[in-house]
């Protein structure tokens, strides 16, 4: 199984990074897509996915720190996502819940890194909150493969969830898992820290609400994301590696 998103550059993992990534061995998870979110927190998860198999990581910047946006900004960009461990542009998009950016900076930035991943032949990650026409819009002229954070993550096992569409009318081929670990960890860990290995219980809940089996559902979601971010994610997490 592949966690298609999850922060494990953040500095909740510190202290027991290795340990967590053992915990996803052990559930059998197969490889995990480390999402950066500015130019250093990029290069971090780009150093991270270069220590060990199983890892690959995204280079971009989100909608929160979209005001920093500049062509130095986008050149450093490039040169991470030349990187082979490098496998998509993001995590970008809109965010206007929280507006931490100005709209019309975030909008400027996520527009760059669409193009940018069409330049590159990079899929991208797009994080999209509140702002549905304006990612709409901005994605109707996308020439890249775009993945759509939260789709599908720990949310799905919250009580409040309510979906706008039904689970079984999105196409199988579509389908990813994912934690976004440390945050949105998944019924029955909620309030605790999320972490990879609790992918599997994202994939338990998906493959229940559309009526599936766990197992044909998680290599589905597998194939897709190899299918999405490319060969490297045949490369799978090993207990044995550096932390």
């Amino acid at each position: 199984m592949v966690d298609a998103h999850c922060h494990l550059g953040d500095e909740a993992f510190d202290p027991d990074r290795g340990g967590v990534l053992e915990r996803a061995c052990e559930a059998r998870v197969a490889h995990v897509v480390v999402i950066g979110t500015d130019v250093a927190d990029s290069a971090r998860v780009a150093a991270l996915a270069r220590t060990r198999s199983g890892l690959s990581a995204t280079a971009g910047v989100h909608p929160h720190e979209a005001r920093a946006w500049s062509p130095d900004v986008a050149a450093r960009l490039r040169d991470l996502l030349a990187l082979p461990e490098v496998v998509a542009v993001g995590e970008t998009g809109l965010d206007y819940h929280y507006d931490h950016s100005p709209r019309d900076a975030q909008r400027r930035a996520f527009a760059a890194q669409l193009a940018l991943a069409a330049e590159l032949g990079k899929p991208v990650v797009v994080h999209a909150r509140d702002a549905d026409e304006d990612v709409a819009a901005a994605l109707a002229g996308a020439r890249a493969p775009v993945v759509l954070h939260s789709s599908f993550s720990g949310m799905i096992t919250f009580k409040n969830w309510d979906p706008a569409v039904p689970l079984t009318a999105y196409p199988p081929n579509r389908l990813l898992v994912e934690t976004d670990a440390p945050y949105l960890a998944p019924v029955p860990h909620r309030g605790k820290r999320n972490e990879p290995a609790f992918v599997r219980d994202v994939a338990a809940a998906l493959a229940r609400l559309r009526g599936e089996s766990p197992d044909a559902l998680g290599d589905r979601t597998t194939e897709n994301a190899r299918r999405v971010f490319g060969p490297r994610l045949d490369a799978t997490v090993s207990p044995g590696d550096a932390p």
